[in-house]
């Protein structure tokens, strides 16, 4: 029965998201129910894909993500796969009509990391950006509004920016794997074997601009999406505090991460405030 294939790849999808981020599945098991599956299946979809460029070092990157492109290409058209990843992201790709072109650009971004290390401008910067996160940022959008278009396009901006605001975060956090294991450089006009105090606040108020931006969105979030959106924010906020306070020469000599108690005590927090009707 193909019900029972479909509920076996929305589990594939899960596990996924429960194996590669325990913050974001944690911030995930706070949306309502009636929306998280699809969330699973968003996340299953872009992990699987950004894993292909990212860690398969000891096979043909570029011949596997071709393969799981014209994989993802059939899923679309046929409304199947027998890749049960592809499989669920098809399903709430139609079920929410997600755009097409954000698929696109956000496989156009991954594309770009078998091959580009360096976004010497700004504009090189902004468009990675877009497509690893941004669009990543919306197609989740489509289903916390339920496919209200009217919804999608009030907050379609302030979804953008605090899917950029994560992705600089992990740029910022993630500067010694990049630069060392991947011979990767995301910002622009800086020197990452020199990375001073004035560059490195630069970036972090850059950040903090769109996080203010996207924090305007999450209090206009249904209710069944605001507090797992809101966890996943304090979530983030926090590792850019901790990068702060950091020695910027420190930060590309280590991982910064956030401690399972703090994870705690941020739940319990963000809990209150939920309640409190304070987002």
């Amino acid at each position: 029965m193909k019900a029972l294939f479909d509920t076996v790849s929305y589990e594939c999808s899960k596990v996924v998201t429960n194996t590669y981020s325990t913050s974001f599945s944690l911030a995930t098991k706070m949306l309502y129910k009636s929306i998280r599956g699809d969330i699973y299946n968003i996340y299953g979809f872009v992990r699987f894909a950004d894993e292909i460029v990212d860690s398969f070092h000891d096979y043909n990157k570029a011949e596997l993500f071709e393969r799981f492109s014209q994989d993802l290409d059939k899923a679309l058209i046929d409304k199947i796969s027998l890749n049960p990843i592809l499989n669920s992201f098809q399903h709430t790709f139609h079920k929410y009509q997600i755009d097409k072109n954000l698929v696109d650009a956000f496989m156009k971004s991954m594309r770009l990391d078998l091959h580009k290390t360096t976004y010497l401008t700004e504009q090189e910067y902004k468009d990675y950006i877009y497509g690893s996160a941004d669009v990543v940022g919306l197609m989740c959008l489509k289903v916390f509004v339920k496919g209200d278009a009217q919804k999608y396009e009030e907050l379609k901006d302030m979804a953008m920016s605090l899917g950029s605001a994560f992705q600089k975060v992990n740029f910022l956090r993630d500067l010694k794997a990049d630069h060392e294991t991947l011979n990767r450089t995301y910002f622009p006009n800086t020197d990452l074997n020199q990375l001073d105090e004035i560059s490195k606040k630069a970036i972090i108020d850059d950040i903090e601009s769109d996080f203010e931006k996207g924090l305007n969105g999450i209090k206009k979030l249904p209710i069944e999406a605001k507090f797992g959106v809101f966890m996943a924010y304090r979530y983030y906020r926090q590792l850019l505090k901790k990068l702060r306070h950091t020695p910027a020469l420190q930060i590309k000599e280590s991982r910064i991460r956030v401690s399972n108690p703090k994870k705690v005590e941020l739940f319990m927090r963000s809990y209150v405030k939920y309640q409190l009707k304070l987002i």
